[in-house]
């Protein structure tokens, strides 16, 4: 792809491994400078390695929490000071644990709302006087196919990340007139540490094998089989280019024909 970043800073959250670094991978591929995060200073700096020789691009490591306003702000600092710019935002991170709702006490809820919301929230807080300045900036939110189909035994997941959906949509309307998009990504089963770690606590409670419930979960996708990290990146890249530019206030699932909606 072409999509005409050359010359843009993007950061990306939650980068080290995953989606977020497949995405960051492919931004920096199209000519952004990108800033990476994480909490893990060794995978962090071995990814931050990898994204560099993949694309010649510079690559700036974070380690960071975002689910704190320290780790916000060092962050968006970062951009600034070794790039003098920001132009794309894309918030991703962890997903919470699984479970019904009598397993989650108040304090994992707290955690899911501060990791999957508000970082969310803050981080946008944080960028958005630079996302102004650039005159074309773009806001990506990696949520879940779970916004649009709650999924069972993911009650944190389907009740955060629909915060994050209603405030892309308000956000939307607010920021078009300063040439900023917002829009969500909807992962569906893409091969990523999260969904291992869904699939082997799947097959824990129902007593099956990893493999069994990966196949299982494969007869149910129309194409057939888990999508891939850059998959997704692709269509991330898309949505941080000036290409993009009359697509705001979506969310566009990635899931290989998973959901049944029509919308």
């Amino acid at each position: 792809m072409k999509m005409g970043l050359n010359g843009t800073v993007a950061v990306i959250t939650a980068s080290s491994q995953g989606l977020g670094k497949a995405i960051a991978i492919e931004l920096a591929r199209e000519g952004a400078g990108v800033v990476i995060c994480g909490r893990r200073e060794d995978v962090l700096a071995e990814a931050a390695n990898e994204i560099f020789g993949l694309s010649g691009r510079q690559v700036v490591a974070v380690p960071a929490d975002v689910s704190t306003e320290e780790g916000v702000d060092a962050v968006i600092a970062a951009a600034i000071d070794n790039f003098g710019r920001l132009d794309i935002l894309v918030n991703n991170a962890g997903g919470p644990p699984p479970g019904d709702f009598t397993q989650h006490d108040d304090a994992v809820w707290q955690r899911a709302f501060e990791t999957n919301l508000l970082s969310a929230v803050r981080l946008i807080r944080a960028a958005l006087p630079h996302l102004k300045e650039s005159g074309r900036g773009r806001i990506i939110n990696l949520t879940s196919t779970a916004v649009k189909q709650p999924i069972e035994g993911l009650i944190l997941s389907n009740s955060i990340r629909a915060g994050v959906v209603g405030m892309a949509k308000t956000l939307s309307a607010e920021l078009a007139p300063f040439n900023i998009t917002v829009n969500n990504i909807a992962p569906g089963r893409l091969s990523t540490d999260r969904i291992r770690h869904l699939d082997q606590a799947r097959a824990t409670a129902i007593g099956t094998s990893e493999s069994d419930v990966r196949k299982s979960q494969e007869a149910q996708i129309p194409v057939g089989r888990y999508g891939r990290p850059e998959e997704l990146a692709y269509l991330a890249v898309f949505l941080a280019s000036d290409k993009s530019s009359y697509i705001t206030g979506t969310t566009i699932q990635v899931d290989g024909g998973l959901l049944k909606s029509m919308f």
